[in-house]
């Protein structure tokens, strides 16, 4: 269970921040706490319809550690939270993504990082492998990996296509904890509410989801009969750099036997099963938050390849 903020993660330092992209569409982060230059910051990639306030209790927690404080970057994909709506659906991409990253990465100055990607942002972090290896000092890979399960696909498509506005942050929370409530069974009433809120925003008074309704043509444009396209080679691409794992134990998203193949082919890589949660762990308990802030650490100190 995750605990409230408390007092230094309440004053933790949040800015928001606008970058525009190589095509000129403009892109928000959240940017929070202060600069470290001994440590790596985080950059921080959300999930397929996610934003960056899924991270807001990760990047408080460590930009206010008490040992290791550090800077916590989490972008918004393009349509989605802070940034703006594509008029073209089919930039809702992962190869146009990555291109967003390097973009804001660049803007910012940000050399090397640590990204911590959950579901598409860690499909995006392995693309980054492979177009600008040099970015990624570390890799937390939440509940993803080079290959997808079909369930995982199939259920996402189902409620992502007949979600609807609710009419108040009550129904609203109703709603998330019915679409969720089997796989997480180990979470907060905070949790929920945080998810919750993350997942909406509200504008003159009326509710609706926090993305451009055009990214649910990508969705209702896959088609689950043909092969899910894997990332083995864009995953390799990872071997030379310090790798987590995070798998929800009821995850219909990520098997174990792939979190197997994973670790054959990277062997040092580190691993991490969140109980009570399913696709994707949420990040705010205060074990895997540890786990992380340990993982962040071993990259501190890892060299990079030459």
């Amino acid at each position: 269970m995750s605990a409230g903020k408390n007092a230094a993660e309440q004053s933790v330092t949040e800015r928001i921040v606008y970058v525009r992209a190589q095509d000129g569409l403009k892109l928000g982060l959240r940017l929070y706490g202060e600069w470290h230059a001994e440590r790596l910051p985080l950059l921080c990639l959300p999930g397929l319809s996610r934003n960056s306030l899924d991270f807001d209790k990760l990047a408080r927690f460590f930009a206010s550690h008490r040992e290791t404080p550090r800077t916590v970057a989490a972008l918004d994909f393009r349509g989605r939270g802070l940034s703006a709506a594509d008029p073209h659906w089919r930039n809702y991409h992962p190869m146009v993504e990555a291109a967003d990253v390097m973009a804001v990465t660049t803007a910012l100055g940000m050399e090397r990082a640590i990204v911590v990607g959950t579901s598409r942002g860690g499909l995006v972090a392995m693309v980054l492998a492979a177009l600008r290896p040099k970015l990624l000092a570390g890799v937390v890979l939440n509940d993803i990996g080079p290959k997808i399960e079909g369930t995982g696909l199939a259920r996402i498509k189902n409620y992502l296509g007949r979600m609807r506005a609710p009419r108040s942050w009550a129904e609203a929370e109703e709603m998330v904890r019915q679409i969720n409530g089997r796989t997480f069974t180990e979470v907060s009433d905070e949790d929920w509410k945080a998810f919750t809120e993350a997942m909406f925003v509200e504008r003159d008074g009326k509710l609706s989801p926090y993305f451009d309704p055009n990214l649910l043509k990508t969705v209702h444009n896959l088609d689950l009969e043909d092969a899910i396209p894997t990332l083995w080679p864009q995953f390799a691409s990872l071997r030379s750099v310090p790798v987590l794992s995070v798998r929800g134990a009821n995850s219909d998203l990520l098997s174990p036997a792939v979190v197997d193949e994973m670790a054959r082919l990277h062997p040092a890589m580190e691993r991490l099963t969140v109980s009570g949660q399913g696709h994707a762990p949420l990040l705010r308990d205060a074990p895997t938050l540890n786990r992380l802030a340990a993982f962040a650490r071993r990259c501190d100190e890892h060299s990079p390849a030459v």
